[in-house]
This record gives structure tokens, sequence and C-alpha cells, in this order.
């Protein structure tokens, strides 16, 4: 077995709260705020408990990856982790995918924040919005890491102190009728429009996939924890506060959402925050939700600039992309990588254009774009898991008096990766996920041969 190139080094210029804005930033975007939609469509209120049932899978793999990252943390560790201690090509698909993933989810994102700036400009062009954000996004990545790191953590506070605002609104309106002219808006709406659990067993599973799109980009951590100052300390803290606060946003602003308005009214366009808010005739605080889903659509563009960007960078150096995206600016960052990332996500965004312009009947290209990124993002998850299984087999020695354990090893670990399979089987079930759960098992299965046709002169 070939011994892999390592990837130099990256500066650590990052703090502690910087690292876990990063986390929460890449978690809580567009896939809440857009795809909450399709999960409602799918399985009603019971939604709420698809949530907290991810949360727990998230859980268990966070504690996996924690687990590795206090011994050893590094850019790109999930993926170092996968070639170590599974395959050579398990850290090889890891990183191509994360590559593919957030290049596609930048599109997705970039489509849904020139959606948002319909709300207040109703005749803009969305390929001169889309452009003009691109630009602004590479802009702040090639500055430094540190410049990212600011503008992500701005951007992530913005949304996280205003998703709590909302929630507090929220239970305002369902418990004392604040703004619905002081009329209780109770819970009756949790149970009245055909129950609790609309969609049934398989409605639930469907749910599931884009939730678990929704909650990717949380193993962040793993790759800025190569770029932060003191990571043990702060990986412990960082995996054990984000992870709540993130069930805390989604459960909650669900939560709110589905009690306030009957989930079978919510279309499948557009967010549902916005609908909520000015159902009730709160327009104000619309206009409010509307800016923190456009911060959050440009802070999940921006994390996912970041984390690709690395990855690409450490394929470079392996030999595994072409050598122009290894160079590292005077800045400390890759520059190239972070280019190359960027002009994905434009050719995305402008065939995106293309296709809306010829077939306006595509509706609903938002999940269609934005689900084919979910098998390939599922990848980091199933490659942390199985590292974890074989790296306390290695390493029995450092798992003595190791302070950051996985809870319930083994058997966390074989229930994740369960149940992260069954979920993957129904999103080939569901046909609104077929098509493009298929594009990205089609994306892995080539990057699989493209290694093994690589690699193949190699041993020769």
């Amino acid at each position: 077995m070939q011994e892999r190139k390592k990837a130099p080094k990256l500066k650590r210029s990052m703090t502690a709260g910087q690292m876990e804005m990063i986390s929460l930033g890449g978690a809580i975007g567009v896939g809440l705020f857009m795809g909450s939609a399709s999960t409602i469509k799918w399985t009603g209120p019971s939604v709420l408990l698809a949530y907290m049932f991810v949360g727990l899978i998230l859980y268990i793999v966070m504690r996996a990856l924690g687990e590795m990252l206090y011994i050893d943390p590094g850019t790109g560790s999930f993926a170092d982790y996968a070639t170590v201690h599974v395959h050579p090509i398990a850290g090889y698909l890891a990183e191509w995918a994360n590559v593919f993933q957030y290049i596609v989810v930048g599109i997705s994102e970039v489509v849904a924040t020139t959606e948002y700036l319909h709300y207040w400009w109703p005749s803009s062009e969305d390929w001169i919005a889309g452009i003009v954000i691109i630009i602004f996004l590479l802009a702040a990545n090639l500055a430094s890491a540190r410049a990212y790191a600011t503008l992500e953590f701005w951007l992530a506070m913005i949304k996280v102190v205003t998703i709590i605002l909302m929630i507090i609104l929220g239970f305002c309106v369902i418990l004392f009728g604040f703004g619905n002219h002081g009329q209780q808006i109770g819970f009756s709406n949790l149970w009245a429009h055909g129950g609790f659990f609309t969609g049934g067993f398989k409605g639930f599973l469907f749910s599931m996939a884009i939730i678990v799109g929704s909650y990717e980009g949380i193993e962040l951590i793993g790759i800025s924890a190569g770029e932060v100052a003191h990571p043990q300390e702060v990986i412990v803290k960082s995996v054990r506060s984000v992870l709540w606060r993130i069930l805390i946003f989604y459960v909650g602003a669900i939560f709110v959402i589905v009690t306030i308005y009957p989930w079978n009214k919510l279309g499948s366009i557009g967010s549902p925050f916005v609908n909520t808010f000015a159902k009730v005739g709160i327009t104000a605080a619309a206009s409010v939700i509307n800016f923190v889903v456009l911060t959050a659509a440009l802070s999940g563009a921006n994390s996912g600039i970041y984390s690709s960007s690395r990855m690409l960078y450490k394929l470079a150096h392996e030999d595994e992309a072409p050598k122009t995206f290894g160079y590292v600016s005077k800045r400390i960052v890759p520059s190239h990588a972070i280019i190359g990332i960027t002009g994905g996500i434009f050719i995305g965004f402008m065939i995106n254009v293309f296709i809306q312009f010829f077939n306006k009947s595509l509706a609903n290209i938002f999940v269609i774009v934005y689900s084919s990124s979910v098998l390939p993002g599922m990848v980091a998850w199933f490659v942390i898991l199985l590292a974890e299984l074989r790296f306390r087999k290695k390493n029995p020695h450092l798992m003595e008096k190791h302070p950051f354990k996985l809870p319930l090893y083994p058997y966390s670990n074989y229930f994740a990766l369960f149940m992260l399979t069954l979920i993957v089987i129904f999103m080939f079930i569901n046909p609104e996920t077929r098509i493009s759960v298929s594009v990205g098992a089609l994306v892995l299965i080539v990057a699989t041969i493209a290694y093994l046709l690589k690699h193949r002169k190699d041993k020769q």
C-alpha cells in the first residue's frame, strides 16, 4: 500500500470562538431555511422527532471525530483518518466527495441567496446578484484564514442570535397571540391536520435525507482544527457545545414553524420562516428573518469554499489533483484551490440560470440540486465512524487515559452506521430524491474508478 504524501501545515491563526462559529455556519445554512419545507411536507409535525433522531446520529459521529481529533488534529483530519485507519481509497473519496459536496452546496446557497433578494427587489436579475455574491465570497476567502474566520463569525452570529429571537417571538405568538390580534395560536396545529405522523414511517425516513444534508458541515471542526490555536482544548469544547446549539436551533425553529403555521399549507418553494411571520402579520419580523436566511446562505457558501479548498489543497499535495491547487499565497491561504472551488460554483450557478431561463417549470430545482450533495456529504460521516472503529483497535494504549471517548463504543458506532445506510436506501426509494442521490452515487463511482486506474500503474 503506497503511503500518500502529506500537505504542508497551514498557519494556526483562528480562535476557539471562530472555530465554533465556522462549524455552526457550515451546519445552519440553507438546508434548514429552505430544505425544511420539503421535510415538513413529507412527514408533517413529526419532523421534530426526525431532527432529534438525526441529531442523535450526529452526536455519535461528532464524538467519534472528537476522539480522534484530540489525539491528532490537522487540516482535513477526517480524510487523513480514513486513509490511515480504513484504506487510502476511503480518504481519497472523503476528499473528493467534500469538494463535490461543497461546490453543489455553494451553487444551491447562491441560488437561494438570489431568491431571498427578490423579497426586497422583485425585479432584480438573478445572474447579476449571483456573480456579485460569488466575487464577494472569493475575496473574503483569499484575504486570509483570519479574515475568512472573522467574516464567518459575524455571519454565523447574526443568524444564531436572530434564530434565538425568532424562537422567543414564536412562543409569544403561540402562547399570548402576539402579532395575531391577541388570539393565542396554541399547539393544535401539531395534530389538527391529519395527525402528528402524517407521512407514516416511510415519510419519516424520507425527511431524514434532507435533515442529514442540513446537518452536514458540522464536521468542518475536523478541517479547521489544523488552523486553530490550542486544538485539543478547543476541540472538546466545540464538539460538546456546537452539537447542542444546533439541536436547539433546528428543533426550536421547526417547532415554531409547525406550531404557528398548518404544515399542509406550507409551500415547497421559498422559506417557511418568512411565510410563518408574514401569516401572522408581523411584516417587520418577516424582513428580519429574510435578512437572516440571506446571511445563512452566504455563511453556508462561505464555509463550503473554506472546507473544500483545504481538501483540494490536500489532494494536490497527495498527487491526486493538479499541482497548481497546492499553491499557497503570501497570506498563507491555498489561493489557487479557493479560486478553483469558487470557479466551480460560478459555472454551476450559470448553468442553473440557463436551465431556469429555458424551463420555468423546474420549480423544485432546489431539492434536486441540494439533494445531490447529500450522499457525497455522508461519506465523511461513514469514514469517521469506520476510522474510529479501527483507531480504537490500533491504539488501545492511547485510550486508557483518553478524556473524550465515544460513549457506548462500539454499539453506538454500529447503530449510526446502520441508520445512515437505511437513510441512503430510502433516498433511492423516494422519487423526489432518487435522481439527485443517483447523481451523488455516480460521482462516487467515477471517483473510485479514477483512483483505481491511476493507482493500478503505481502498483505495476
